[in-house]
């Protein structure tokens, strides 16, 4: 039996949970996962059942260490991430009520446009613009003024990350990285700002919130009896507080001092970055005090839909290609890569705007939709699935020149995510953003970033930017390239274009489908 000390880390994803086992060095031991449903029960909606959470990752856990021959008490310290914006509305029994609405769910567009004309001094965080309809005031509100019942027996409203860890612990607490980066809870201004939740009428919303909020790697309790009885572990073991999946994701990359630049991809793209200064400013999110180092701030940018549109396109128009796939022994995103390589920069004139489930920033925009324009009798399936990773690039792009008006420069890029799966996708990014990009020797950041945290729990290491530094390490690194990089810029200045020219038919077609 592996006898560790090893360190579990715990990914709630949007689309299963995937557990990591890591020594003290960074190295990974093992990893299981569990897959769980993701229902649109309506167009813009989003949901997931937080009991089916639990059970995949009773049998992720019992997998990663029954497959891997750990020994259960080699596992010195865990922690966790998982998606925000997710809320879950508990009774008093920590019975689940209704299902969870999650982060991708943006049901809650009216509430959002209500918030933003508070104009309360809480919205820095969203540039004093367009608040984001997934945020959780947004949905609790929403939930409050459409399903007053529920809202009312709801002795707690929280996160996925809070459920689990109460699940695990026993124990109800936030973490200051989610509680800054989707409630406006900012530590400088004295915590939650009573002001806003006033005027929107959510003042009860703040005692159904989770009451102690705590910095990342802080230990909030060991692992209960009954938690540990289910996942078959030692029940004592330091449960360490988690946070958002991006941001933990953040901690597994090292990005952790200001000029580097975390991408988080799946099935959105989230960036982030450490700044040493407070910086506000429409068309982004932050910066938010303290959100994973104490004394920095970090500033956000976000896409909605980008891996889910790959996922999209593969799974409902590239039918035809799956026996040439078979015959050459390649999947189809692989024989995708292999044929959009051959397709020229601008793929022959096509533009995709990548909003299918809106946009996050810099537009802060619910209603805006998927556009694909400029077809003709020459494009193949090659140039659209080209164009898709290249409207996604130029989503990314205009986020970072949105950064730059701010006097946030990005000087590298750290990716991690299962796009990086493709050297096409990521030298696209590379090119059209003309900046290096480093990739990691572990993929998973978020599942190692939870590792750390884990491990800084376990006292092994004093803070996270130790942890990170010795848990951390980078395997390879590609550059831009010039000649593409000046071809690229006709077609984002195109991509920008779009927007908004149709952003007033999109926000039309958008309502009269809501």
């Amino acid at each position: 039996m592996k006898s560790g000390p090893y360190f579990m880390g715990i990914d709630g994803g949007t689309e299963g949970v995937r557990v990591g086992v890591f020594d003290q060095e960074g190295t990974p031991v093992g990893f299981a996962s569990r897959t769980y449903a993701l229902k649109h029960p309506r167009p813009g909606w989003a949901e997931q059942d937080p009991d089916e959470w639990w059970s995949s990752l009773v049998a992720a856990v019992r997998e990663v260490i029954g497959k891997n021959n750990i020994a259960r008490e080699a596992i010195a310290g865990i922690s966790l991430d998982a998606t925000t914006c997710t809320v879950v509305a508990l009774d008093a029994q920590d019975r689940v009520l209704r299902p969870a609405i999650i982060w991708m769910d943006v049901r809650a567009v009216d509430q959002a446009r209500r918030i933003a004309a508070t104009g309360d001094a809480a919205l820095k965080y969203n540039g004093f613009d367009n608040v984001s309809a997934e945020w959780m005031p947004c949905k609790a509100l929403w939930l409050k003024e459409n399903e007053a019942d529920i809202y009312h027996a709801a002795t707690h409203i929280c996160e996925y990350a809070d459920w689990m860890t109460h699940r695990l612990t026993g124990e109800w607490t936030a973490s200051i990285n989610i509680a800054s980066l989707r409630w406006y809870y900012d530590r400088n201004q004295g915590g939650f700002p009573t002001s806003l939740y006033h005027a929107i009428g959510l003042d009860d919303l703040l005692e159904k919130f989770p009451q102690r909020v705590l910095d990342m790697g802080t230990v909030v309790a060991g692992l209960s009896k009954k938690a540990a009885e289910e996942l078959d572990l030692p029940a004592g073991i330091p449960v360490a507080e988690g946070g958002a999946d991006s941001m933990v994701g953040t901690v597994g990359l090292d990005v952790l001092a200001p000029g580097k630049i975390a991408l988080i991809t799946g099935s959105s793209h989230t960036l982030f970055g450490e700044s040493a200064e407070a910086i506000y400013g429409p068309g982004f999110f932050g910066s938010f005090t303290d959100a994973v180092v104490p004394g920095q701030y970090v500033v956000e940018g976000g896409q909605v839909s980008t891996g889910s549109v790959v996922k999209w396109f593969r799974d409902n128009f590239c039918g035809g290609l799956l026996e040439e796939a078979s015959i050459q022994g390649l999947s189809h995103y692989d024989l995708l890569n292999k044929r959009a390589e051959t397709v020229p920069v601008g793929s022959d004139g096509l533009i995709v705007v990548d909003h299918w489930q809106g946009n996050r920033t810099p537009y802060t925009d619910p209603e805006a939709r998927g556009i694909i324009w400029g077809l003709t009798l020459k494009h193949d399936t090659a140039h659209i699935y080209r164009a898709l990773l290249e409207g996604i690039c130029y989503g990314t792009e205009v986020i970072f020149q949105t950064f730059r008006k701010y006097g946030f420069q990005p000087q590298q890029i750290v990716a991690s995510g299962g796009p990086l799966k493709s050297p096409l996708w990521m030298q696209i990014h590379a090119d059209v953003s003309n900046l290096p990009i480093t990739f990691t020797k572990v993929p998973d950041a978020a599942v190692l970033g939870s590792a750390i945290l884990a491990a800084v729990g376990a006292g092994v290491y004093p803070d996270i930017q130790d942890a990170a530094r010795h848990m951390v390490h980078a395997s390879h690194r590609i550059e831009p390239n010039q000649k593409r990089h000046e071809e690229y810029q006709f077609y984002v200045e195109k991509y920008i274009a779009t927007y908004y020219q149709m952003k007033d038919l999109m926000h039309d077609i958008s309502r009269h489908i809501a």
